[in-house]
C-alpha cells in the first residue's frame, strides 16, 4: 500500500511548500524561503540547501530538520513547529488522508490501523481533557480542511447523506452505488459522510464509474459476502480492498468520516478521505462544500439533521445562493420521517423553492440535481 497522495505542484505563486517537490522547485525558481510556510515536510535531506537559504519570516509546520538546519533557520527568524512524537496521526498534514494510508497493516487485524489507533487516542485524551491534545486536534481538522479546499477548487461536488445502517447485499445499498456511478459519470464529484452503509455505497459507485455496468455488479456479489463492520471490522475492510484490487484505479470520490463516531471505520473506495475529530466541523464542512447539491437518501436522525443544516444557509442564501436539495423515497420522507412538508413550507415564497425535489425512485435523482441546477 503506498499512502503518499498524487498531488499536483502548485508552483511558485504559492506561499505553501506542501511537498519536498515543491520545496525543491521554490528553492530551484525563487532561491528564497522568505515567507514561505512549509507543512508537514521531511527535509532532513535537505540541509545542506537550508543552511544557506534566506528563511526570514519562514514558518515549519510539523517539519523534519536536522538539528543544525533547525538552528540555522530560527536564528534566520523563521518559527519552527517541529513533529510531535509518539501520535497516530500527523497534525500538519498537508493533505487528505487515502484508504491506503488510514488501513496501512489492516493484514494484522483493524485495531493495528493508524485509523483504529487514532480512534484510540481520540477516546483516551477526551477523556483525560488534556488540553494540549485539544489544540492538536483542532490544529490536525484546520489542516485537513485547508487540504479539502485545494482538493475541490473548481470541483462539482454533490452530497450524498443517507443512513450509516444500509448493509451491503441490500436493495438500497446497491441503489446508492448506482447513483454514485451516474453522479460520477455526469462529471460530479460525489462526497459522502466516509462512513458504512449508504455512503460506502455512493463512493463505490463512483470508483466503478471508469468500468463497464457489469463490474459494479460483480463488484456489489462480493461485497455482499460481508454485509456490515460487525462483529468483524477486518473482514469487512478486506473485502473492500479485495474489490480494489480485483479493479484497481477506480474513479475519484470523497469522503469525509470522523473519529468523533469511530465505532464505525472509514470507507475504503473513496478515493479521498477528509477524516476529522470534530464532529460539527465535518458536518459543515461536507455540507458547505456540496456546491452543486445535495441528495438525502433514506435515514434516521441524523440524516434529517443534515437536512436542515442545509436547508439553513439556502434560506438565508448565505452561501453564494441556495443549491439543490433532493430527496429520494416519497413514503419515507412524507410519512415515515415527515421532513419534506416542513421543507417545502420553509421553502415557499423563497429563491430555495426552485431548488428542492422529492424524487421517489433513486434513479430519478441524477437528473433531479441537474435541472435544479440548471
Amino acid at each position: 500500500m503506498d499512502p503518499t497522495p498524487a498531488q499536483p505542484l502548485r508552483g511558485a505563486r504559492s506561499r505553501d511548500i506542501e511537498s519536498l517537490a515543491e520545496f525543491d522547485e521554490v528553492v530551484a525558481e525563487q532561491g528564497t524561503l522568505a515567507r514561505y510556510r512549509v507543512q508537514a515536510v521531511d527535509l532532513t535531506g535537505r540541509t545542506d540547501v537550508l543552511l544557506t537559504l534566506d528563511a526570514t519570516g519562514a514558518i515549519f509546520l510539523g517539519c523534519a530538520l536536522a538539528p543544525e538546519a533547525a538552528a540555522r533557520v530560527r536564528s534566520a527568524g523563521a518559527l519552527v513547529f517541529p513533529p510531535v512524537p509518539g501520535l497516530p496521526f500527523d497534525p500538519y498534514r498537508a493533505f487528505t488522508y487515502t484508504p491506503d494510508e488510514l488501513f496501512e497493516s489492516l493484514e494484522e487485524g483493524y485495531e493495528a490501523t493508524p485509523d483504529a489507533r487514532a480512534y484510540a487516542w481520540y477516546r483516551r485524551t477526551k477523556a483525560d481533557g488534556d488540553v494540549f491534545a485539544s489544540m492538536l486536534r483542532a490544529i490536525h481538522d484546520d489542516a485537513v480542511s485547508d487540504a479539502m479546499d485545494e482538493l475541490l477548487a473548481g470541483a462539482r461536488v454533490v452530497g450524498v447523506m443517507g443512513g450509516h445502517a444500509t448493509g451491503r447485499g441490500t436493495a438500497g445499498y446497491a441503489g446508492a452505488a448506482r447513483l454514485g456511478r451516474e453522479l460520477a459519470r455526469s462529471g460530479f464529484t460525489v462526497a459522502t459522510g466516509g462512513g458504512p452503509g449508504s455512503m460506502e455505497a455512493a463512493n463505490l459507485g463512483a470508483y466503478a464509474a471508469p468500468f463497464a455496468d457489469t463490474m459494479l455488479d460483480e463488484a456489489l456479489r462480493l461485497l455482499a459476502a460481508v454485509p456490515s463492520f460487525r462483529p468483524s471490522v477486518t473482514d469487512w475492510a478486506r473485502t473492500a480492498f479485495e474489490v480494489r484490487a480485483r479493479w484497481p484505479k477506480g474513479g475519484a470520490s470523497v469522503g469525509i468520516p470522523t473519529w468523533f463516531y469511530g465505532h464505525e471505520p472509514p470507507g475504503a473506495f473513496a478515493s479521498d478521505i477528509a477524516k476529522y475529530f470534530a464532529n460539527a466541523t465535518r458536518e459543515d464542512g461536507l455540507l458547505a462544500r456540496s456546491t452543486a447539491g445535495v441528495v438525502f437518501l433514506p435515514g434516521a436522525a441524523g440524516t434529517v439533521q443534515e437536512i436542515f443544516d442545509n436547508a439553513t444557509p439556502n434560506y438565508y442564501e448565505s452561501r453564494g445562493g441556495p443549491t439543490p436539495m433532493v430527496l429520494v423515497d416519497e413514503g419515507h420522507w412524507t410519512r415515515e420521517l415527515p421532513a419534506w412538508p416542513l421543507l417545502r413550507s420553509l421553502a415557499a415564497g423563497r429563491s430555495m423553492e426552485s431548488r428542492i425535489a422529492l424524487v421517489d425512485r433513486i434513479e430519478q435523482a441524477p437528473e433531479a440535481i441537474k435541472r435544479l441546477g440548471a
